[in-house]
């Protein structure tokens, strides 16, 4: 008897460090990789009889991100302690966003250019502001298991997202979470940098089996500990397989056992229990005392839908439509950054050639980023000078493999292609001469004559190489049509 059926079903929380100069409720900097504990203050690590003061350009940014994220935007917000004791968090509460959060539902469209799932939206239920807790330092290497608190990070704003469990499978996380990021780095309302913890992902996580004609539930599990998208990918893999296998050995339903929170250890690729998972009541959410509640009026929601740039997915759509690529280049080319964007579109509009553009950028213009380790804004051909080089291209001037060596100088010296083309020697073949070539190689071999009439049309491909000695800059295309003309004038 085969397996039943199930679905994997997953919620995400991400955590966004907001790209602020200071904390969240006091003037501390928010800057990464000082000293430990050269960053505080009174205030942020919990001294009594400090008051709390609102950081306003994190609410602007937490507005902007809503926005963007198709949200609900409160007029009315405030705030609540979230009370729990962890040594990293000096105050024992949280100052965070209970049942008022800034942001409401709202949705995220995620699509696959490789079409491994469709383009669908994944509901957001709420994105609220809170302030970061410190950061626990555990000593296994000299084998003494101290552990150190930093509290550099306590009190740095957050932008918790938490997604509805929308999300059906490993790959749809991913592409969930990497539309995601690249949206928050359009906004530029955080970096994003994993390795930092700007950018924290928790999963929750269960299955649907169809079993006897009826839909059971696993127990939910929070997946904690997930350090790169890559590692949520096999964390979901490797938890859904793990949830399966238990139901089939216990049968334990969601009614059965509390929500529990693992974390995800990849080097061993598998998830470890930490503790049973807490529920709200558990926090003992109250309004927060010392902060008065946050108005927000419709002119600066209007104020900052004004001020905001071109999305991540507009652009995808309008560079699909204005210069004919497909889905999947203007995909990779977003995904690069609203700089690199703008240099295609310098390039594209120049030379009126928007798919052989894309081609350049994809092809060439990446390929010499990630050999010498550079962004665009360090590139060293400009965009007029690539322009240049794609017309004379697609104008027969030269061939693909000839301009190759035109781009090849033009990365290190600031010329235009015309005089490379004078400085290699390359230039336009006459019509002429170039068919009295095609007629001498042809008369030199028969033999590829008559297999070309015989319907081996690939024969005449070792012609091309013979006319590129005979003449380097002879165009392997052009080449290509004349030598088939003359031969089917001689049928």
């Amino acid at each position: 008897m085969s397996d039943p059926a199930f679905e994997l079903i997953v919620g995400l929380e991400v955590h966004v460090q907001l790209q602020t100069q200071s904390k969240l409720f006091c003037g501390c900097s928010t800057k990464f990789g000082s000293e430990p504990n050269t960053q505080t203050c009174p205030l942020c690590t919990g001294m009594p009889g400090t008051l709390p003061v609102l950081n306003r350009e994190a609410l602007m940014l937490s507005i902007k991100t809503g926005i963007a994220l198709n949200c609900e935007i409160a007029r009315f917000s405030k705030w609540d302690r979230k009370n729990y004791f962890y040594p990293d968090l000096p105050k024992g509460y949280q100052i965070s966003q209970f049942d008022l959060p800034i942001c409401g539902p709202g949705y995220l469209e995620i699509s696959d250019p490789k079409g491994e799932f469709k383009t669908k939206k994944i509901r957001l239920i709420r994105a609220h502001l809170e302030e970061d807790a410190g950061k626990s330092v555990h000593d296994e290497v000299s084998g003494s298991a101290d552990t150190k608190i930093d509290l550099n990070r306590t009190g740095t704003p957050l932008l918790e997202i938490v997604s509805e469990p929308d999300i059906r499978s490993p790959q749809e996380a991913k592409a969930y979470l990497t539309e995601l990021k690249l949206l928050l780095g359009y906004l530029n309302v955080s970096d994003c940098n994993m390795q930092e913890g700007s950018l924290r992902v928790d999963a929750n996580v269960n299955l649907h089996i169809e079993s006897n004609g009826e839909k059971i539930a696993t127990p939910i599990v929070e997946v904690k500990n997930l350090n790169s998208f890559r590692a949520v990918e096999r964390a979901l893999q490797y938890e859904s397989e793990r949830q399966f296998s238990n139901w089939k050995s216990d049968g334990f339903t969601i009614d059965d056992r509390p929500k529990q929170t693992v974390g995800w250890n990849d080097s061993e690729q598998k998830t470890i229990p930490q503790r049973e998972k807490e529920e709200s009541a558990d926090y003992r959410y109250f309004p927060d005392p010392d902060l008065v509640p946050v108005v927000i009026d419709g002119t600066t929601i209007d104020t900052i839908k004004d001020t905001m740039a071109e999305l991540p997915s507009a652009i995808r759509n309008r560079l699909e439509s204005e210069y004919q690529i497909l889905p999947y280049d203007s995909d990779v080319m977003v995904n690069q950054g609203r700089e690199f964007v703008e240099y295609f579109e310098a390039v594209a509009k120049e030379s009126s050639e928007g798919k052989v553009a894309s081609n350049w950028m994809q092809q060439n213009v990446l390929q010499i980023m990630k050999d010498r380790e550079m962004g665009i804004e360090a590139f060293p051909i400009a965009s007029h000078r690539l322009a240049n080089l794609i017309k004379k291209l697609t104008a027969g001037e030269l061939d693909n493999s000839r301009a190759k060596d035109v781009f090849q100088v033009l990365l290190e010296k600031d010329l235009d292609p015309a005089v490379v083309m004078k400085e290699l020697g390359i230039e336009a073949v006459d019509d002429s001469a170039l068919e009295s070539i095609c007629e001498e190689l042809l008369a030199m071999n028969p033999q590829v004559v008559e297999d070309f009439q015989a319907g081996k049309k690939q024969a005449i491909g070792s012609l091309i190489g013979q006319a590129k000695k005979k003449n380097p800059n002879a165009n392997p295309g052009k080449v290509r049509e004349l030598l088939i003309a003359i031969i089917e004038k001689k049928l």
